[in-house]
């Protein structure tokens, strides 16, 4: 970070950072009054000295942290079995006990097929991957694990995170959180010009896959084929027919595809999905490797790419909403996944960018200078009340669940 933004940090933390419903939703209204301060937050300061294992008892003492050690980066640790600060003090082993299940999904795992960009770059073409990723995410952990509470963070670069924060979700196990991402997992190792997604051709789709595709096929020809070009040039071409494991199909692919000229990438892909559909239509379609090969195109051009270790792990850490992101000084936001299509990452606040408008606002309207919250005259006003809203749902449902443990625990007494 450089010395500018260091310099607005202190500012930032004082009066932009909500730390208040930080805490909140860190503390999902447990009853237990240890819960938050047994949480671990990781701070990463100038210079890159890396302090683990600080814990608060409330947000004014995080606050106070915040301002005296001025943090470039913010990381979230597991909830532990006691007060992480006081590791060093007790001969007590430290361990972890909950954390939300967590997804990171980051350009940098579609290095090998985006056309437009490279290396740390994003623009608004690749970033599409992000959210055809994050929408194919968030049906699955909705709809085939019933998590309501799902908070989506734009990463600050080109990235976005993750988490669930149901409260079976933070009481997931390593072998269970293991289980999930198995799940979630379809594509592996390898460079493009590997396969990397295999569909069974005698068994019919499971019904995540079909889900998946319908979200894919609503973007691919837009995106895929005409923003990325994957269709555009022989070359590229031929890295998606080398994909082909049936010999008689890849060499019909190769002279039809490859071999025949076309004008346009638009064109070279319907000639593939025709060829494809024909070899499928003349063959017997339950036992043909080439039954699914269409769709194993489209998995391993756009199904989400998962750091798995970030999910696996209890005692990972992942950047916390709201920090400042060291490199492009953009503010780490919440995203509305209802409108993640509309969310521009370019558009996102940097630090100096929020400091000015509050002198703006000021200068504009000095009546309302000290009676209105510094971040309500900001860009950021939209994103901290999305933050809130998350936080309310999150502490209504545990207060309805305790409510429903209650009642069960009184039932059974009688």
């Amino acid at each position: 970070m450089g010395n500018d933004a260091l310099d607005m940090l202190p500012l930032y933390y004082k009066i932009l950072f909500p730390s208040k419903l930080f805490v909140r939703w860190l503390s999902y209204s447990e009853s237990d009054e240890t819960y938050f301060k047994r949480r671990e937050l990781s701070f990463t300061l100038a210079g890159d000295i890396y302090l683990r294992y600080q814990s608060f008892p409330d947000d004014t003492e995080l606050v106070k942290a915040l301002l005296s050690k001025l943090p470039v980066k913010i990381d979230i640790g597991a909830v532990f079995n006691k007060e992480p600060r006081d590791n060093r003090k007790t001969m007590d082993v430290l361990i972890p006990l909950e954390r939300e299940l967590i997804f990171d999904i980051d350009m940098d795992d579609y290095d090998d097929i985006r056309t437009c960009c490279k290396g740390p770059e994003i623009c608004k073409n690749c970033w599409r991957f992000i959210v055809i990723a994050a929408k194919i995410l968030n049906a699955a952990l909705i709809e085939d694990f019933g998590f309501k509470n799902i908070l989506w963070v734009y990463s600050g670069r080109r990235g976005i995170h993750g988490w669930i924060c149901d409260k079976r979700a933070r009481r997931l196990t390593t072998e269970a959180r293991s289980a999930i991402v198995d799940y979630l997992s379809l594509i592996e190792g390898g460079e493009f010009k590997s396969k990397r997604v295999t569909l069974p051709a005698n068994k019919n789709l499971h019904p995540s896959i079909t889900r998946a595709l319908d979200i894919i096929e609503k973007e691919f020809e837009d995106f895929m084929v005409k923003d990325q070009k994957i269709f555009d040039t022989v070359e590229s071409a031929s890295k998606i027919v080398d994909l082909c494991t049936d010999p008689e199909l890849k060499t019909s692919l190769r002279n039809k595809v490859l071999k025949t000229p076309h004008r346009t990438g638009l064109e070279r892909w319907k000639c593939l999905e025709k060829a494809v559909e024909l070899h499928v239509k003349e063959r017997n379609y339950t036992r043909t490797h080439a039954r699914y090969f269409l769709d194993e195109i489209k998995l391993q051009l756009c199904y989400p790419r998962l750091d798995v270790n970030v999910s696996r792990g209890i005692n990972h850490l992942l950047k916390a909403p709201f920090c400042v992101h060291p490199k492009t000084h953009r503010v780490c936001v919440p995203v509305d996944i209802a409108n993640i299509k509309k969310f521009d990452p370019f558009t996102v606040p940097t630090i100096d960018q929020l400091l000015s408008q509050i002198d703006a606002h000021d200068a504009l309207q000095p009546e309302e200078k000290d009676n209105k919250e510094s971040y309500a005259k900001t860009d950021l006003a939209q994103s901290i009340g999305l933050f809130r809203k998350f936080v309310v749902l999150c502490e209504k449902e545990a207060i309805m669940q305790r409510s429903s443990e209650q009642r069960s625990t009184e039932s059974l007494t009688w």
